[in-house]
């Protein structure tokens, strides 16, 4: 099977380097790369090139979404498979079923993962799967792929992700920011809970603030989640400052 990959930037690298060993990839990214493509082992390409291959993963910012599918849905083949690997849901799905062809299978993914937290191996994460229009043998073939990574696969549907993460990703994300804001360090006599503390810090810091900013403007319950916590937030100010 052959996987062309739009996109090179950390998540991309990550899959590369998992995935050269067991596919034929070729990877396109505006601001090419090709020593680094070839020395994870993948192939350099142009954007045709890279559509045109059995799957295709456009592995781009969410904001940059529903321009890149629009750019590459005249370049697919018949029959291809495109799945997405944003960390929101319902915005790319959304997008895919407007503007893909109706001979295009669409998967939509989210790794739960990522280039710091899977570093020295796949096994034992998570990947939501949102099986939008695929048939069942090719979604046997793909699941059995990750799996044999040992990738554990959670499906559900692309609403209920958005609610769950909003309350866990994106929440860790917004504390974990606020701490960079704040100037968290450590102290020299950190208690364990301040480590962990820390430790949030360090899971957000590497990611970008783009990716930050997307995860709250197209998650339509990351809003809320917001008010919820600073609401909490301000009683709990409220109650010690008495």
């Amino acid at each position: 099977m052959s996987v062309g990959i739009i996109g090179f930037g950390r998540l991309s690298r990550l899959l590369t380097r998992y995935f050269a060993k067991d596919f034929d990839i070729s990877v396109y990214d505006l601001k090419p790369s090709p020593r680094e493509i070839s020395r994870l082992g993948a192939r350099p390409a142009t954007l045709a090139q890279a559509c045109s291959q059995d799957v295709v993963i456009p592995c781009v910012p969410i904001a940059s979404f529903e321009d890149t599918i629009k750019k590459i849905r005249g370049l697919l083949r018949p029959g291809a498979l495109v799945i997405d690997a944003c960390s929101v849901k319902e915005h790319p799905v959304r997008v895919m079923k407007k503007w893909l062809p109706r001979d295009v299978d669409i998967l939509a993914t989210h790794p739960n993962f990522g280039p710091d937290s899977a570093a020295e191996s796949l096994r034992g994460h998570k990947v939501v799967a949102c099986r939008v229009r695929i048939k069942p043998t090719r979604w046997r073939k793909v699941r059995a792929a990750l799996e044999r990574k040992g990738l554990i696969i959670v499906e559900m549907s692309p609403a209920e992700h958005d609610r769950k993460t909003a309350s866990s990703l994106v929440l860790t994300h917004f504390i974990g920011r606020a701490l960079i804001a704040y100037g968290s360090k450590t102290t020299g006599i950190d208690t364990e809970g301040y480590k962990r503390l820390l430790r949030i810090l360090a899971t957000v810091q590497n990611d970008t603030w783009r990716l930050f900013e997307d995860m709250n403007r197209y998650n339509a319950y990351s809003g809320g989640m917001r008010k919820r916590l600073l609401k909490v937030m301000r009683g709990i100010d409220a109650k010690v400052s008495k």
